[in-house]
């Protein structure tokens, strides 16, 4: 492990658009950068993106939702890089190919289904980064949920409880944390993020996109202004505009 000299981020989640968007925004403020997705078929990319930074960066493969998935993971990125002072939580979905089940056809099997894909990964990234974080009395966690976690939108199914639940979680766990010095923040997001796995799918090349899109540049620079502690929620939301 090479000595700590500079703040290391861990993005949990690092994909095309968002994930990689917070990956550059931290590594332009000097911070050391681990990269967690699923598969490494990308990881060649993205290390050489960040090479222009001049910081230092790991990638590496892991499931979150797998036994052993994330804190493997984090001790790789803490053996590489230290101790990570920032978590980055935004998995993105686990199949892009999976039909979607309303919320009328949402039996109690897929809540547990659901809340075990969603929740139950940001608490276990918690109990494994909290306790040396709060040794050390500072420290970030910014989780990343559906704007279905403020408005209801029947189509997604189990999912929306879930977003809620992940977003009460993070809520609660900043109201817990906060006196240690540590930011908890939340970003809720709603709408296609350009660049990203899902934006691609769903965009035939020189089409535009069938819906309302982010910016994943600037949604990278509110998880820097969440993890800074400025801000504890932000919403970008261009689904429901009434909102």
């Amino acid at each position: 492990m090479r000595e700590k000299k500079m703040s290391t981020i861990a993005v949990l989640g690092a994909g095309p658009g968002l994930g990689m968007s917070v990956a550059q925004r931290f590594a332009e403020e000097g911070y050391a950068v681990g990269l967690v997705s699923r598969s490494a078929d990308r990881h060649p990319g993205y290390l050489e993106t960040l090479a222009a930074s001049g910081v230092p960066a790991v990638a590496v493969a892991a499931d979150l939702r797998e036994p052993g998935g994330i804190s493997s993971a984090l001790a790789e990125i803490t053996a590489e890089l230290g101790p990570i002072d920032v978590v980055y939580h935004g998995p993105g979905a686990h199949d892009l190919s999976a039909p979607t089940v309303g919320i009328l056809e949402t039996g109690p099997a897929e809540i547990r289904r659901a809340t075990a894909e969603i929740v139950e990964p940001a608490a276990e990234v918690a109990s494994l980064v909290l306790p040396a974080m709060r040794s050390r009395g500072s420290g970030s966690l910014v989780y990343v949920s559906g704007v279905s976690a403020l408005v209801p939108l029947p189509f997604l199914g189990p999912y929306a409880p879930a977003s809620g639940a992940l977003r009460t979680y993070a809520r609660t766990l900043a109201a817990a944390v906060a006196e240690d010095g540590i930011h908890v923040g939340s970003l809720v997001v709603g709408g296609l993020i350009e660049r990203g796995d899902i934006h691609q799918m769903l965009t035939e090349p020189g089409t535009p996109a069938p819906y309302a899109t982010l910016d994943p540049d600037k949604v990278a620079d509110a998880v820097w202004r969440l993890a800074a502690g400025t801000e504890d929620e932000i919403v970008f939301d261009v689904l429901t505009p009434q909102h």
